[in-house]
This record gives C-alpha cells, structure tokens and sequence, in this order.
C-alpha cells in the first residue's frame, strides 16, 4: 500500500496520509489537507525530504509526529536553570553581601 501526494496546480493543497501505528494492511488512516501553502514553503520542505532521503509525504509525517509528540515541560524556567546552573551541577557562587540601598535622585 503506498502513499501519493495530490498536487494542485497552484500548488495551494498538499495531501498526507498519516498512518497510525499497527498493522499497514487493516489500519484505518486519517488524511489531512493543507491549504494555500506557500510556494517557499513546499520548496523547503521538498528539500528537507531530500536531504533526509524521503518523500515530501513522508517528511510532513515526520514533522507532525515530532510537533504534536512532544509533551509540555511540567519544570519551570528556575528548575531548568538550577538543573544546569546549580550547586549540584559544578557551579557555586557567592552571593555578595547585601548594602543599603540608594538614596533616589531628587527631581527639585
């Protein structure tokens, strides 16, 4: 069973078929299609299905599976810091003694 790429001659609509994991033959897939597509943007992605040795098909596939695959961080931006920055992680700095602060400027 194989895959095909509808073109429109405007090149406006790319058809993929995403396959869903399991058996090729009895798997029900789910077709997408994307509209008025750039022209530099099918160019790009021909290009990237080249250079990793697919088609254009199958390299849109890839792309959504990365995209919607990923799962959100549930660490903040000051775990991730610590996690790479912390005393845990072979960096220790001391902390300056605090002073008062600055008298604000007068305006008068």
């Amino acid at each position: 069973m194989g895959f095909t790429i509808m073109k429109q001659y405007d090149c406006s609509a790319i058809v993929a078929m995403i396959a869903r994991p399991g058996n090729w033959e009895n798997t029900n897939m789910a077709s997408i299609t994307i509209r008025n597509l750039d022209d530099d943007v099918k160019t790009r992605l021909r290009v990237r299905a080249a250079q990793h040795h697919r088609s254009m098909e199958e390299e849109a596939r890839s792309i959504l599976r990365e995209a919607v695959g990923r799962k959100p961080s549930s660490r903040n931006l000051a775990e991730i810091t610590r996690s790479y920055f912390g005393p845990d992680n072979g960096v220790d700095l001391e902390l300056p003694p605090r002073g008062p602060g600055r008298e604000p400027p007068s305006f008068d």
